[in-house]
């Protein structure tokens, strides 16, 4: 008589792809930080298109420069606040394994986080070097790790509302 083989438990979908998006885009958000440190000064600039150029700047502070301007104690709280984001989204992809653009959305934003919060480890400040305008009007700055997290935003606002029209449809 063949031994019975051994029950497998209900096979759900894997965290592992998310997990290896959000490192890519780690991978490609630190590289890109690494040539501007080392191709500019804090301060320089390349005009590219007549609304795009290639700056470096560094922002201590959160989205759009929140809390730059603060003594330092910023840097500390912004590095919390992406470790906590990191443990709260890696609970969500494995609550939520197999559902794609959640998963997709939450591993942009998994990636952004944890490249900014390398710099702010490293550095003090988040390095930021795309620079958006319009005539003399400037978007502020920012970096792959931010276009990850922004993605990632709306993504998650575009999952919700799938999620809510499903619920509503008869």
């Amino acid at each position: 008589m063949r031994p019975a083989a051994p029950m497998l438990p209900t096979t759900r979908a894997a965290i592992w792809p998310w997990l290896l998006w959000a490192l890519l885009l780690i991978v490609l958000d630190q590289v890109s930080k690494q040539w501007i440190l080392q191709v500019y000064q804090l301060g320089d600039g390349t005009p590219i298109t007549g609304f795009f150029n290639i700056v470096r700047a560094h922002n201590t502070g959160a989205a759009f420069s929140f809390l730059a301007g603060a003594s330092g104690w910023q840097r500390w709280l912004f590095t919390a606040i992406g470790v906590i984001a990191t443990a709260v989204i890696v609970w969500q992809l494995h609550a939520h394994r197999g559902e794609r653009l959640l998963g997709f959305a939450l591993a942009s934003i998994l990636g952004g986080a944890i490249g900014n919060v390398v710099d702010r480890l490293m550095h003090g400040y988040v390095v930021d070097f795309l620079d958006f305008y319009w005539g003399s009007a400037h978007f502020p700055a920012f970096n792959v790790a931010d276009m990850a997290i922004s993605v990632g935003a709306v993504l998650l606002v575009v999952d919700e509302l799938r999620r809510m029209k499903k619920k509503s449809a008869p």
